[in-house]
């Protein structure tokens, strides 16, 4: 899986956190150890399918769209990281029985795993890890 989703979901968590207040974009990388352009490119994502909100100027930045119930992490991942459990596999040798054909066998195999982490996903939405995170700082 890519980072990508981590920072999404670490996004959309630092919002839900301080939902009383709008972030920064710098402010979210700096919590994440990101450049700040990528989170940029993420919360751009996010903004585009209507998780978060921006403002402009002085006082803006980022809060959330929807509650952090209604965000599931099954619907982040399809957004951002579908295909990325597939495995790379090396150049194609079709005088092999096995280099001819582990491409196309692995690519089922993970298109029926990832099937299984999406299904799974869809049980926890922001406010669940939310919850999960501050029970950890207890």
């Amino acid at each position: 899986m890519n980072s990508d989703f981590s920072l999404a979901v670490h996004s959309l968590l630092l919002l839900a956190h301080h939902s009383e207040q709008m972030i920064t974009s710098d402010v979210i990388a700096a919590s994440a150890c990101v450049h700040p352009v990528r989170a940029r490119k993420i919360l751009s994502l996010l903004c585009k399918n209507h998780y978060i909100c921006s403002k402009e100027g002085a006082g803006g930045g980022f809060f959330l769209a929807k509650h952090a119930t209604d965000i599931w992490l099954d619907e982040l991942y399809q957004l951002i990281s579908t295909g990325s459990l597939k495995p790379k596999c090396p150049k194609r040798n079709d005088d092999c029985l096995i280099g001819s054909n582990i491409e196309h066998v692995l690519e089922g195999i993970f298109s029926e795993a990832e099937k299984q982490v999406v299904k799974f996903l869809n049980g926890y939405n922001i406010a669940d890890v939310l919850k999960l995170i501050k029970q950890e700082q207890n």
